[in-house]
């Protein structure tokens, strides 16, 4: 993975749908991206499936296509 903290550019862990950095003991939450053209994705949730649309016109992405950057706010 080659995700770096917001705040202090050190390499994130990946923890399911967050990121946490080491260095400086925070939490983000991960945005789901378009792997197409690179826009947030909306996240669809119904009887425990997940899926994501691409509101710019890419339609319904695979789930094993997301790329999942960091928001820039710690939770």
């Amino acid at each position: 993975m080659s995700e770096h903290c917001p705040v202090c550019q050190h390499h994130l862990i990946a923890r399911g749908e967050r990121f946490y950095c080491a260095s400086c003991q925070r939490d983000f939450a991960a945005k789901a991206i378009c792997p197409d053209c690179g826009q947030s994705l909306q996240i669809l949730k119904a009887c425990g499936a997940v899926d994501y649309f691409c509101p710019n016109g890419d339609g319904l992405i695979s789930g094993r296509r997301v790329v999942f950057k960091p928001l820039s706010e710690s939770l």
